[in-house]
């Protein structure tokens, strides 16, 4: 059996469809950013062969992968330090997807909960590349031999499967050469809500601009945002406990907690018994000093285009330097011939 020492390696990425919003900051950005440094080798992607499962404008995509691209520059990934580039730059994403396609089984795609919530009752209708894509999501990881994958919940079933699909590559090959990443959810605030209704996840795709903050908003438009944002009539209780039942409050106070790096008990500890004339001021305050130097960075940034372009085509270089080995090897492991 083929045995393979693993290098810690984290990877991650996100999609280039619709703008950017602080629930991409915290939800991914942010932990991205944190996890730069000597403890693993970090690997950032825009998945933009992801966004196009569903119909995409061309000249909106290209410059949607532009500016997810501004945003993870302007937030502080180090395209020195972690690799970071464009999925469609780095053919060996669909090399590999294909052969996983013939690894996973369609019952493990058919229990994939974010294609059905995402076909609804249209799933006749749907690209088979929404149907095949997590497939495309391990290729995505495992081409990098990545050991550990920082996600929000919501994408926690897709790292699952790319363990099914680790194991049963390695168990069908008699091998030991891809690793079982670990899904990583962490953190406050991985999943931001609505301003407007805290039942709701924050989207790119909501009815009003009012609901999100998009991280193109300048200073004013974040502050606006949050001194409008939806509260209850209470004040902040004592403990965490006390937000049991109240969303659009939790939601606050998370968001406050992630942006000023605590925890939400350490929050409430500061703000116990205030009322949201007080916290949603200092939340506001906050926001600004955290987000308006991404907003300013990521409008200069926009403006060269060029040099984003420079920086992706430099970090897929890198990346292929990783990936290709990886491919051949597997390549070699399944008997496909590649003599040249």
């Amino acid at each position: 059996m083929t045995q393979v020492a693993h290098t810690p390696r984290v990877f991650s990425g996100i999609k280039p469809s619709g703008g950017l919003t602080l629930g991409n900051y915290l939800g991914a950005i942010k932990r991205w950013v944190d996890m730069q440094g000597p403890d693993f080798e970090t690997v950032y992607c825009v998945v933009d062969l992801h966004a196009i499962t569903v119909w995409q404008d061309p000249a909106e995509l290209a410059n949607a992968t532009r500016e997810v691209a501004a945003g993870m520059l302007a937030s502080g990934i180090d395209p020195k330090g972690s690799v970071l580039f464009n999925q469609a730059q780095v053919p060996a994403h669909t090399q590999l997807a294909w052969i996983f396609n013939c690894v996973a089984r369609v019952g493990w795609m058919n229990r994939m909960t974010q294609f059905k919530d995402k076909a609804g009752k249209n799933a006749e209708k749907v690209s088979l590349g929404l149907y095949a894509y997590p497939a495309l999501m391990a290729s995505d990881i495992l081409l990098y031999h990545g050991t550990h994958v920082p996600v929000g919940e919501d994408q926690k079933q897709h790292v699952e499967l790319t363990r099914d699909i680790a194991t049963k590559f390695n168990h069908d090959y008699g091998v030991d050469f891809f690793p079982t990443p670990e899904p990583i959810i962490d953190g406050p605030a991985t999943r931001v809500m609505n301003l407007r209704d805290g039942t709701k996840k924050m989207s790119k795709s909501g009815e009003s601009d009012m609901e999100r903050i998009n991280m193109t908003d300048d200073a004013d438009k974040i502050a606006k945002k949050f001194k409008k944002a939806r509260t209850d009539p209470e004040p902040l209780p004592e403990t965490l406990d006390g937000l049991k039942d109240r969303p659009e409050a939790r939601n606050l106070v998370d968001i406050f907690a992630a942006l000023s790096d605590q925890t939400p008990e350490a929050v409430i500890g500061e703000y116990a018994g205030a009322g949201w004339g007080k916290f949603k001021p200092a939340l506001a305050d906050l926001a600004v000093a955290k987000l308006a130097p991404i907003s300013a960075e990521m409008a200069r940034l926009m403006n060269d285009p060029a040099e984003i372009d420079r920086l992706l085509a430099n970090g897929a270089e890198r990346a292929e330097e990783i990936a290709q080995p990886i491919l051949r090897k597997t390549y070699d492991i399944v008997g496909l011939v590649s003599s040249r």
